[in-house]
């Protein structure tokens, strides 16, 4: 009885070892659509927003309260980034915040999610933006 424990005990290990070591078994990115961002920020408070595009496009208009990690420097400056808050992703039109997302999921962050059709769709919807 002791070694089938043991047994049990040492295959959930080599499970989750091996989950940490494939980050392609990590769970996926969520991509939802702007109109879904806009009910997720209203519930969501400690969501930290993440822009992945160009200073320059930054500078032009932005969600209020985004923080600026352009994709270029996205592996380098992941540290910056916390763990343990929801993350949500955009760009212009949902290319490069598909790519950051499936970047930070592989990476171990657990609840991503990527606007998918970026700061356009936010602001054809009629939504606010900072400029």
């Amino acid at each position: 009885m002791k070694i089938a424990i043991a047994l049990k005990t040492v295959v959930a290990l080599l499970v989750l070892g091996a989950l940490a070591a494939y980050p392609c078994l990590a769970a996926p990115a969520q991509n939802i659509n702007s109109a879904q961002v806009k009910t997720l920020l209203a519930k969501e408070k400690k969501i930290v927003i993440l822009d992945v595009r160009t200073p320059e496009e930054f500078r032009q208009a932005r969600l209020h309260g985004a923080v600026l990690i352009p994709l270029g420097e996205l592996e380098r400056r992941m540290p910056e980034i916390p763990r343990d808050r929801p993350l949500l992703v955009y760009c212009s039109v949902g290319a490069r915040s598909a790519t950051a997302a499936g970047l930070l999921a592989a990476r171990g962050y657990r609840e991503v999610y990527q606007m998918s059709d970026g700061l356009v769709g936010w602001y054809k919807n009629g939504f606010p933006i900072e400029r």
